[in-house]
């Protein structure tokens, strides 16, 4: 069975969405990018119908996610995630993922390179807290260990960490400065055989000129 378009009116509320009118009566709404084939006249069959209500299902899915990553960068698990949420279904997520794979604008290494490199400038913390966080966000184990095995070293990391601490301790005695750094350190997830000899080497630099 097909049907005729009879009009195509773009949507008061959205000029990138056309109403699409079948044999006189409104049928449905799409995407100027999945409509821009149509035209008055044309007929259309019911499988044409709904491969195009499936590509604007997709067009729309697509667009959420642009959305969504214009934020920050995400992981592929949480643009899954966000569209799961929106009730759209897995197979419109899969191809949307493909979509934004392909485009370059979901890649889960660079995503980790760059959440490994913003914690290590702004908030250093251990290796073991950087992959717990990476896999909260979706990242498969692989390319963790291949971010993580190129970062900063773990002393580098804590005897920063400190550094950027240290104003709030400087004025302490030895006792409440080792204390007080080190549970700093250890809530950052460095070990303590990594903690003590960092403390001691920003003590004795703290007061060599003293």
């Amino acid at each position: 069975m097909t049907k005729t378009i009879t009009n195509l009116k773009v949507q008061k509320r959205n000029q990138d969405r056309l109403n699409i009118y079948l044999d006189g009566d409104f049928a449905f709404g799409l995407s100027r990018f999945v409509a821009a084939w149509l035209q008055i006249g044309q007929e259309l069959s019911d499988e044409v119908i709904a491969e195009l209500l499936a590509r604007d299902a997709e067009e729309i899915a697509y667009q959420k996610s642009i959305h969504f990553i214009g934020y920050r960068v995400r992981s592929t698990a949480e643009v899954e995630k966000h569209l799961k949420n929106k009730g759209i279904g897995s197979d419109t997520i899969n191809q949307v993922v493909r979509r934004l794979e392909k485009n370059g604008l979901l890649n889960d290494k660079q995503f980790a390179e760059m959440w490994v490199d913003n914690r290590n400038e702004f908030r250093p913390r251990s290796h073991r807290l950087l992959v717990s966080e990476l896999k909260k966000k979706g990242v498969k184990n692989e390319i963790i260990q291949s971010v993580i095995e190129k970062t900063t070293p773990e002393d580098e990391l804590a005897f920063f960490a400190a550094q950027k601490r240290l104003t709030r301790y400087e004025h302490l005695d030895w006792q409440d400065f080792r204390k007080k750094l080190g549970s700093y350190l250890a809530r950052r997830g460095f070990s303590y055989s990594t903690i003590n000899p960092i403390i001691t080497q920003i003590w004795d630099e703290k007061n060599q000129d003293k």
